[in-house]
């Protein structure tokens, strides 16, 4: 068979890249891998002459360009059917697919709250509440495919489609080889904690990403834990800021509220009354402006305000 090439960006920070590197191995197809930093502006004109959409991975074979990591997975499965990434029996290929699909597109907050850095290591890092939600349907994906194939693969003996997909997000630590121990601590309330650090994949993913050469991480923005209001206040360099004002409420008592974003030394700014409820100032600024007693009534009978 033809030699086949497999442009990816970095497998350690791109869950893409190693989503479609994965499928290829499993697949058993011979391939040359061209890295490239999809951040660099020198290589955006080349990955347009493989992919319309700029991303990777693309897969090349035979003169065939197959972009999107499903797309190279049901590919792959055509050219290479004995390889066995689509489970043998239709209602086993049918959750697959869906559940393969459900990784492509969905779990958003996931995705924000925990981009990928397989070589970093965060002890005690606070997730994001609203990727609880991403992160549970996932557990209970590989629940019910582990219990209904019986493992050691979401779809019986051998790894899949869908275990390729889902390497990237269930694979939070992942250490050198001689000590790789994949586990998921999410566990679901009433059920034991889903350990992994028996899937054989894991050890295909770790041995691969701490022995290849790296391309440098991908811009991204500066980012940070996202606070509920009351851990926003109670942060010391808040506190120390005087960014948090205690006040007296009329009817909630001490409430703190958020002071001014610029100090001035000669005309500081004077918080003299809390935060007004909804509509609590509505007669006193329409009278400001020159509304009498009786157009403000007539505003309140026509429900304007």
């Amino acid at each position: 068979m033809a030699k086949a090439t497999l442009t990816i960006a970095s497998k350690n920070y791109g869950s893409w890249s190693l989503r479609g590197w994965l499928l290829c191995k499993l697949a058993g197809l011979e391939f040359d891998e061209q890295i490239v930093a999809s951040d660099d502006p020198s290589t955006r004109a080349e990955l347009l002459l493989l992919s319309p959409s700029f991303l990777v991975p693309c897969l090349t074979h035979n003169e065939i360009k197959v972009w999107d990591t499903l797309a190279i997975g049901e590919y792959l499965n055509e050219i290479l059917p004995k390889a066995g990434l689509l489970p043998k029996t239709l209602a086993a290929r049918a959750r697959c697919r869906s559940i393969s699909g459900e990784m492509h597109s969905g779990f958003s907050n996931l995705r924000s709250a925990l981009p990928m850095n397989l070589k970093a290591h965060h002890p005690g890092f606070k997730v994001w509440a609203g990727a609880h939600a991403d992160i549970e349907r996932i557990v209970s994906i590989w629940r019910e495919c582990l219990a209904a194939e019986k493992g050691p693969y979401l779809f019986g003996a051998s790894p899949c489609m869908a275990d390729a997909m889902f390497a990237p997000v269930v694979t939070p630590v992942i250490v050198p080889p001689e000590l790789v121990s994949v586990s998921m601590s999410f566990a679901q309330p009433h059920a034991p904690p889903l350990n992994l650090s028996s899937w054989p994949l894991a050890q295909l993913v770790g041995s691969e990403i701490w022995t290849s050469p790296e391309v440098p991480p991908p811009m991204m923005p500066p980012a940070g834990p996202i606070n509920t209001i009351e851990e926003m206040f109670a942060d010391p360099q808040v506190q120390h800021l005087g960014i948090a004002v205690p006040m007296q409420h009329p009817t909630r008592g001490e409430v703190a509220i958020v002071n001014q974003a610029v100090a001035l030394s000669r005309t500081p700014c004077v918080l003299d009354r809390p935060t007004p409820g909804l509509g609590e100032h509505t007669e006193e600024v329409l009278a400001e402006v020159g509304y009498s007693k009786e157009d403000i009534a007539g505003f309140r009978r026509g429900k304007v305000v």
